[in-house]
C-alpha cells in the first residue's frame, strides 16, 4: 500500500464466493482498490465498473491474484496476502490501514492498541472511524481489531462475519 494511492485507469470488478458470502473485488491499474460484501454498512461498491472479464491488464492480472489468494486463506493455506494494493482515503486513514497489515494471522489487538501504533493513543476514535472505513477487508485485516473488553465491535461486513473470520482464524473460540 504506497502512501500515494491515485486513480490509475479503468477500475475493474470479479465477484468471488466465499465462506463469508459473495464478494465483489475492485482493482486498476495501481492495485486492489475494494472488497466489498453482499452487505456492506458503508453501501454499495463504485457504480463506475469497467467490464468484469479478466484480460491481461494490470488490474485483471491484480483481480485474479486476489481471487486465488482469498480462495488459499479460506482454505487455511495462507496467512498473508502479498497484493498491490491501492485504497482510497486520507493520509491518516491509510497510515491506520497500514498498521492493520502489521497484527499477526490469528492474533487480535483493541482499538487503543491500534491507536498506539499509529501513534496517537487519543486518536481511539479517529482509528476506529478509520478501520470502520477499510475498502480492503479481509486483505487489510480490520476484523481482527475488537473491543478493549474483548467485545467484538463494528465491521463492516457485520459482526456476524467478523466473528468467522476470528474463529477461521483461531483468535476467537465459539
Amino acid at each position: 500500500m504506497s502512501d500515494v494511492a491515485a486513480p490509475s485507469g479503468a477500475t475493474r470488478a470479479l465477484a468471488v464466493d466465499s465462506p463469508v458470502g459473495r464478494l465483489l473485488l475492485t482493482a486498476d491499474d495501481a492495485g486492489l482498490v475494494g472488497v466489498w460484501f453482499e452487505e456492506n454498512r458503508h453501501g454499495a461498491p463504485p457504480s463506475d465498473l469497467a467490464a468484469p472479464a479478466l484480460g491481461h491488464d494490470a488490474a485483471s492480472r491484480t483481480l485474479d491474484a486476489a481471487r486465488v489468494q482469498l480462495a488459499e486463506y479460506f482454505a487455511g493455506a495462507r496467512t498473508t496476502f502479498e497484493l498491490p494494493l491501492a485504497p482510497r482515503g486520507t493520509p491518516f486513514q491509510r497510515r491506520v490501514w497500514m498498521a492493520l497489515r502489521d497484527i499477526p494471522y490469528g492474533r487480535t489487538i483493541s482499538y487503543l492498541d491500534l491507536a498506539r501504533r499509529v501513534g496517537d493513543v487519543r486518536a481511539t476514535r479517529a482509528v476506529g472511524a478509520a478501520n470502520g472505513r477499510n475498502p480492503l477487508p479481509i486483505v487489510v485485516p480490520c476484523h481482527r481489531v475488537i473491543g478493549t473488553d474483548g467485545s467484538l465491535t463494528g465491521f463492516g461486513g457485520g459482526i456476524a462475519r467478523k466473528q468467522w473470520l476470528l474463529a477461521h482464524e483461531g483468535a476467537l473460540l465459539l
